[in-house]
Parts: structure tokens; C-alpha cells; sequence
């Protein structure tokens, strides 16, 4: 299960529809494609991308794809009037604007074998989310531990043409206000710029300690965007 973002209507910049431009671009090994709709393999990430302006043909692709599973939607496009969306709220979409990244020699690359204690650190410390088992095939996770374990993390997950998106940033609550979230971001960020590609984000709008730690950083906003979840109409 993903988020939609059914806000823009344009599709001129790589940002206005990240999941498309990521999966024809430096994701295009990972996609998977039914006619115009395009989607992650569902254990590396829950987006689906569904054209615009889309047809009823395009939303039958996906219905058919997901079978009776919520599909995530990545771009810009109203469901169908039978469809259901859930959890619909305001995010916001960041960008880089005067951040000063820095690598951290204590960040920890995270890999295939830290997989199931991310899955649980996610999940308990993210209000449940998932974590599909794959998502480290997106770009790069970093973490910091202390005594052996998990206790922040933040990594790379959409990469639309010439662009980078920051996600799972997460901290225990524990070592919260240790400066860990913001070394992780620094470090990401250094690595980003190193192959020649600018940093985005998504964050919801409610979450204003986060917006606030963005802003600090050297974000901006570039837009705001509509997040729900879309749900395949049931069965008659």
C-alpha cells in the first residue's frame, strides 16, 4: 500500500511524476509494466504510476495487477469515481535548496542482512508502516547503532531523472534529540551530490517537527501534494 498524489495535473518536471520518471530513468530495471501503467515490483515498493490523463483501460491494467489489493498511486491522478481512496490528507514536497552536506565515518551502511530488524525498526517506531523486504535495491540506507543495535536510519527511495528522494527517516525515540536524523540527511546528501543528483523529500503536512528539521537543513518547498491511498472497488 502506497500514497497518492493526486494534486498535479502537469508532468513537466521529473518531480511532478516521481514514480513514472524514476521507472523510465534510473529505476527502469526495476519496472514493471501493463500497457501505460507502470509500478515496483510490490516487495522492493507499493507505488503504482498511472498515466495522465488516464483512461478507464488504465485504471482496468490496474485493478487487474493488484487484484483485490490496495494499490499506491504515484503520480497526479484522481481514482475513478467507484474507486475508494483512504487517508486523505495534505503533504508537502521538498527541495534542496541551501543544504550543507557532510559524510558521517559512524553511519553505518545498511544492507540484505539488516533487512528484518529495519522491517520491525520501521513498523515500531513509524506508527506500523511496512517496509517491503526490497526496498534496499532503491538507492542507499544508512544507519547509526549503539550496542549492536538499530536506533536511526534514513535512506534513498524514489530516483526521478537527475533527482534523489530522502525516505524512512526514523530515530528511536530513545535517541531522539542526539543531532542522529540530521548527520543521516548530511551524510545522504553527500553521497547524492557525489554522482551529480539534487535531493527532494515528502513529508506530511501535519508533521511539523520534521518540516521544521527540513527547513533548518536547507529545504524548501517546491509543492504541496494530496496523499491517500487507493483502494480497488469491491466486488459486486
Amino acid at each position: 500500500m502506497g500514497e497518492a498524489d493526486t494534486g498535479v495535473n502537469a508532468t513537466s518536471h521529473p518531480l511532478d511524476d516521481p514514480v513514472r520518471s524514476a521507472l523510465t530513468g534510473p529505476h527502469a530495471h526495476l519496472a514493471e509494466v501493463r500497457g501505460r501503467v507502470m509500478r515496483y515490483p510490490p516487495d522492493v515498493l507499493k507505488f503504482v504510476a498511472i498515466p495522465y490523463p488516464a483512461t478507464a483501460d488504465d485504471w482496468a491494467e490496474a485493478a487487474a495487477w493488484a487484484g483485490p489489493e490496495q494499490v499506491g498511486v504515484g503520480v497526479v491522478v484522481a481514482p475513478p469515481a467507484d474507486w475508494l481512496l483512504s487517508s486523505v490528507g495534505q503533504g508537502l514536497q521538498l527541495v534542496e535548496d541551501r543544504v550543507r552536506p557532510r559524510f558521517d565515518a559512524e553511519a553505518v551502511r545498511l544492507g540484505p542482512a539488516d533487512v528484518p530488524e529495519i522491517v520491525e525498526f520501521v513498523a515500531r517506531h513509524r506508527n506500523g508502516r511496512r517496509f517491503p523486504p526490497r526496498t534496499l535495491e532503491t538507492g542507499t540506507y544508512l544507519g547509526f547503532r549503539r550496542g549492536g543495535a538499530l536506533v536511526a536510519m534514513a535512506g534513498e527511495r524514489l530516483r526521478p531523472a537527475g533527482w534523489s528522494e530522502l525516505s524512512a527517516v526514523c530515530t528511536d525515540p530513545a535517541y531522539r534529540r542526539q543531532g542522529l536524523a540530521t548527520r543521516l540527511v548530511l551524510a545522504l546528501v553527500a553521497g547524492i551530490h557525489e554522482r551529480g543528483d539534487a535531493v527532494f523529500l515528502h513529508v506530511e503536512g501535519d508533521n511539523v517537527e520534521a518540516i521544521a528539521l527540513y527547513e533548518r537543513l536547507g529545504f524548501r518547498l517546491r509543492r504541496p501534494i494530496s496523499m491517500a491511498r487507493v483502494h480497488i472497488p469491491p466486488n459486486p
